[in-house]
Order: structure tokens, then sequence, then C-alpha cells
């Protein structure tokens, strides 16, 4: 893995209910020990027409197998591409991973909620504490049709104070949930209340395929990985890693699907 260059992305105007734009500046501080070690990719659209998203999905596949102490992927909304059709296709590409992994339902994974039960094995709003440390968060922010909404702020609520005793909790949604991007949506709602939790460290997002930074909302990370399938965005195909150090530390960088290349980091 190449830890360096870092590349500087700054994609982003600034908005009023921003607190800074995007950040990379000095040396991100990994931490020594790593005890716990995720990864979020987004926006695959699987069976898009006139992309090559088998080879797309092919790539990405072997970069994560090559990962190492890797404990679970979060596939971050937009799996396929409309098509009810391809959902149960992409998760046979999925089950080829040599590690956990979990789903979030974007825009583009137009089944129903039973569909995507049936197949998955989960509901669309989900969560679960890993390693008996961590909490994990998955959101459901569109339906059948493709509209764009807020996320279920009594589900959401609900985990959130469940989880409290936890020292990190991560959650995951595809769609901003702020209008800071072109394509997100203004649910202020939900970012106060994910924000009144002091041990969230971190929201991840999808959705912005050429967004691939860092926002802040009460001084609380919001962070996007680009994409690694579809039709537009950063020229790079990239996922996110986050690792959590026994020392307390926590670290999440963009890596380029292709080389394995760091383009920003951040300390959370």
């Amino acid at each position: 893995m190449q830890r360096r260059p870092f590349l500087q992305k700054i994609s982003l105007l600034s908005s009023s209910i921003m607190t800074m734009p995007f950040l990379l500046y000095g040396k991100m501080d990994f931490p020594k020990k790593t005890k716990i070690k995720f990864i979020t990719a987004s926006d695959g659209h699987y069976g898009q027409p006139n992309t090559d998203f088998e080879n797309s999905h092919r790539q990405l596949i072997e970069a994560l197998n090559q990962e190492k102490d890797l404990d679970f992927v979060v596939f971050n909304g937009d799996l396929i591409h409309d098509d009810p059709k391809w959902m149960s296709a992409v998760k046979k590409v999925y089950d080829q991973l040599s590690m956990p992994y979990f789903t979030t339902k974007g825009n583009h994974d137009r089944v129903s909620l039973l569909a995507w039960e049936q197949i998955w094995g989960r509901p669309s709003n989900f969560s679960f504490i890993h390693q008996n440390q961590v909490g994990i968060i998955l959101l459901d922010c569109s339906n059948e049709k493709g509209d764009y909404l807020c996320a279920d702020l009594e589900f959401a609520q609900s985990k959130l104070e469940e989880y409290k005793v936890l020292d990190q909790v991560f959650v995951f949604i595809h769609i901003s949930q702020n209008d800071w991007t072109r394509h997100g949506i203004a649910c202020s709602e939900f970012l106060d209340l994910v924000t009144s939790f002091p041990n969230v460290k971190a929201t991840f997002h999808g959705h912005d395929h050429d967004i691939d930074g860092q926002m802040l909302y009460q001084k609380k990370p919001f962070l996007w990985s680009g994409h690694f399938g579809g039709s537009w965005g950063n020229p790079f195909p990239s996922y996110r890693v986050c690792e959590i150090g026994e020392d307390g530390k926590i670290a999440t960088y963009l890596k380029t699907v292709k080389d394995g290349m760091i383009l920003n980091g951040h300390n959370l």
C-alpha cells in the first residue's frame, strides 16, 4: 500500500452551513496498532448500460481481497443501476469477498423493501455492534421511485440511544443529508441528531461521484468515497478505509482501486 503522496482534492464550493471546506493539511496520524479496520465503497451501478460494470466490480473485489486485516466492508448505496434484475446478480459478485460485508440502499437501488430484505437478509435500516466495541448504523434514504429522502429519524435515534455506551459509532447513508453538495438533500433534523451524540465519530456518504473528501457540521466529520463504478465523476475509482487503533486514534483515507494510492486522509 502506498501511503504517499497525499493529493488534496478540493472539489466543493463553500456554503453558509458548513464550517470549513474539505480538509487535508499536514501529515495524517496513523494508529500505531490497528484493532479494527473497515472499508466503505459506493456507487458501483452494476448493470448500468454503456459502462464496463463487470470489470469495475472485478477490480474492486480483487483490491478488497488484497487488503490486510480487514474486518468488514460496507457498500454504501447505488449497488445497481435502476433495474431490479441486477440486485441478485451483484450479490453474487459481493459474495466473492473473503470478509463480511453489508449494504445500504441508494436511489438507484429501485427494489421493494421486501425484495431488499429477501436478497440481503436484513432490512434497509439496520445496525450491529462489531466486536462488542463499535456501533454501525446503516440507513435507507430512498424508495422504489428513486426519490431522495431524509433518514428514518425514529430508527436512527433509537439506535444512537442504544449505542451511546459504546466508545465509537459510525453512520452510513448513501445520500448526504445536507444540501452542501449538488446532489444532497436538506435534512437538518438528521444532522442535529447525529451530531448530538459525542461517540458518533463519522458519517459516511456515497452518491456524489465527484466528491471524495470531508465536511464538518457542528465539528463532526461527514465523509465521501467518490465512486468505483458508474458513468460520471472523478476519473479514479476509489474506496475509503477507516482504521481504529488500540490507542484510540482513528484514521480514514481514500484509496484508488487501481493501485492502492492514498489520495487524501483525515484523523477523526
